[in-house]
């Protein structure tokens, strides 16, 4: 079983950065991670996804470049960096873990999912 709690959403200016987390409880070493977003009247759509070991990483074409997952076991914590933020990346950002080396983009590969934290680009 593994719980996850995301934090760090936030009202931002376009072209602006914020850092979103996820902490988690259980053996956080053994889940693959990703992260995907909601925006209100659309389907909750991936972000990006990360490995076990972080030597596999995977983004959507949407937030290529601009933003950045990375996991630190030790801590029990993934991130997503994210830097030249734009009002369409305004949404409910989920942290989502799966008992897999690296699962990518399939959500219904993931088995557990956090409360979700907003995140609001304004323009």
């Amino acid at each position: 079983q593994v719980q996850l709690v995301e934090s760090g959403g936030d009202l931002v200016q376009a072209g602006g950065s914020l850092r979103v987390s996820c902490a988690a409880s259980g053996v956080f070493s053994m889940y693959a991670m990703g992260w995907f977003r909601q925006a209100p009247g659309k389907e909750r759509e991936f972000v990006a996804a990360i490995s076990r070991s972080s030597m596999s990483k995977m983004y959507a074409d949407s937030v290529k470049g601009r933003f950045t997952i990375s996991r630190d076991n030790a801590k029990n914590t993934v991130y997503l960096q994210m830097n030249s933020l734009k009002p369409e990346d305004t949404a409910v950002y989920y942290c989502a873990a799966g008992n897999a080396g690296f699962i990518g983009s399939d959500r219904n590969r993931y088995d557990y999912w956090g409360q979700g934290t907003q995140v609001t680009v304004s323009s």
